[in-house]
């Protein structure tokens, strides 16, 4: 007859890269799950990612502010329907005090390098400190490593010259001549402020866009009270957001005709009646479907563009000079500020860290052809480390915070097994990360994103770096691990209780 003896359950060591939105939820979940021995790294000063790093005018969030929460930290506070970038950092700022991660992260310390070996990771910093894990979570987001335009002379530009992501709050754009290069979502917001104060604007746009005219209204006062009295109705708010995204307009890029005829006649009649000249109407025209770049939000962009001091420029440039801008007509753009508005590389990850996993498998080497994972999280070759947001997770105009907390629990059910001694090092399987891309790809082909254009949507091969069904299947796929689909092993030679690391969360 059995004791009903439980043996205790064992305590991971965790490592967390980053600390933007997915690294504070992260150090939350972990702890909540009763692990205490967790690393959260950050390579720059203060937490907030994506909304430390872009503080451009006119940033903000395209997604309602009311759904752009932590379902466990609901706000109240935002002042605009779509919350500016200074907001959403003071909001992660707020949770990460109001939860206890803030004191207990490492701050201006990047992870340099992790190595694997016989279940355990040897995690180096910049600052030489070495910690030895038995998961890592990668959580250093989608567009953080800014793409720099391959344009002849750049180099030789005399002027003041930055990236959106990388603002130069010194430079004084006040009656000056302005560049800027490129028409996407951070453009649009950039430059009805910079029309403001420019002398002269020139907007050099390779590829135009198609927008959904939600404009960004004000939340009043009396508004923000009654959301504050009343928890239910920001609950009901919240969910009324998330219907609308998962049902209209994901559903409107992932095959369904209704909803996507809807989108794309309010998208063509925004265009019809806000631009008034023929001609810049048909400058600013895209010849793709709607939906096949990302859909930009925005009801400031079309009058900026017509108002006299700026230019839409459509001719290619040839060169950037000492002094401006050379199109392919010959014309000369004088330009005393170069904006570069071009994006980023969205298959970085982390890298450039140096990861090398089982028998030795670099990061690089295992990346060199296609990045490959299985549900978006895991990388065959790399036992017990986890990509948050990695390929085939962004979820058409969905909330990455959502999809952040459902990856985070799909991560905690496999620790969950560690830590009951059923294994000590998980790893997806080949045929499972095959299969997988084969069922992404087999999704594809009733999306809008193979509509006849170029973007960030799409690998090298043409294959989905997003995911090409509905926010409910993804839900629903991700609620529990298929075994099946790993490999377990056991080191005998692995203590029960995990190598204790330098310093614990508070």
């Amino acid at each position: 007859m059995g004791t009903g003896y439980m043996p205790p359950m064992r305590s991971p060591s965790v490592v967390v890269i980053g600390a933007g939105m997915t690294g504070i939820l992260l150090a939350i979940k972990l702890r909540e799950a009763g692990i205490t021995q967790v690393h959260v790294f950050e390579k720059a000063d203060r937490l907030g990612g994506t909304w430390r790093e872009n503080t451009y005018p006119g940033v903000a969030c395209d997604i309602p502010a009311h759904m752009y929460t932590y379902s466990f930290e609901p706000n109240p506070e935002w002042s605009h329907r779509f919350a500016h970038g200074d907001e959403i950092q003071a909001y992660f700022e707020r949770v990460g005090r109001k939860y206890g991660v803030t004191g207990s992260i490492h701050f201006s310390e990047a992870v340099t390098r992790c190595v694997y070996d016989a279940g355990k990771w040897a995690v180096t910093t910049s600052r030489g400190r070495q910690v030895i894990a038995d998961f890592v979570i990668n959580s250093t987001g989608i567009l953080h490593h800014p793409a720099k335009p391959d344009i002849k002379g750049i180099e030789t530009f005399k002027g003041a010259m930055f990236h959106t992501a990388e603002w130069d709050h010194s430079v004084n754009l006040d009656g000056k001549r302005v560049g800027i290069i490129g028409t996407g979502s951070t453009a649009a917001q950039v430059i009805p402020e910079v029309a403001k104060v420019a002398g002269k604007l020139s907007v050099f746009q390779r590829t135009p866009q198609w927008l959904l005219p939600l404009g960004n209204t004000d939340v009043s006062e009396r508004e923000k009270d009654r959301l504050r009295r009343n928890p239910a109705k920001l609950q009901r708010l919240r969910k009324f957001y998330m219907w609308g995204i998962s049902q209209l307009l994901t559903k409107a890029v992932t095959g369904h005709k209704a909803q996507n005829a809807l989108f794309s006649a309010i998208c063509k009649l925004n265009l019809r009646f806000s631009v008034r000249d023929p001609e810049l109407r048909r400058k600013l025209t895209p010849d793709y479907k709607v939906g096949c770049k990302r859909i930009i939000v925005n009801t400031t962009f079309y009058p900026a563009i017509q108002r006299d001091n700026v230019e839409l420029v459509t001719d290619g440039i040839e060169a950037i000079t000492e002094n401006g801008i050379r199109t392919r007509d010959g014309r000369e753009h004088a330009l005393d500020v170069l904006i570069l508005s071009t994006g980023f590389n969205p298959v970085a990850y982390m890298r450039p860290m140096d990861v090398v996993g089982r028998d030795g498998l670099h990061i690089n080497d295992a990346w060199k052809d296609k990045i490959r994972t299985y549900r978006s999280l895991c990388m065959p070759g790399f036992p017990n480390n986890f990509l948050m947001l990695g390929p085939n997770s962004p979820i058409g105009n969905y909330s990455v915070i959502a999809m952040s907390e459902v990856q985070c629990g799909y991560i905690l059910k496999l620790i969950e097994r560690w830590r009951r001694g059923e294994f000590d090092a998980v790893e997806v399987t080949e045929s499972a990360v095959q299969r997988f891309a084969q069922y992404v790809k087999a999704g594809m082909g009733k999306t809008v994103w193979v509509g006849g254009c170029q973007s960030w949507y799409l690998d090298g091969d043409g294959d989905p770096i997003l995911w090409p069904y509905t926010w409910e299947r993804w839900e629903q796929e991700m609620a529990e691990p298929e075994m099946a689909d790993f490999t377990t092993t056991r080191f005998d030679a692995v203590p029960s209780p995990s190598v204790p690391m330098e310093s614990t969360m508070a």
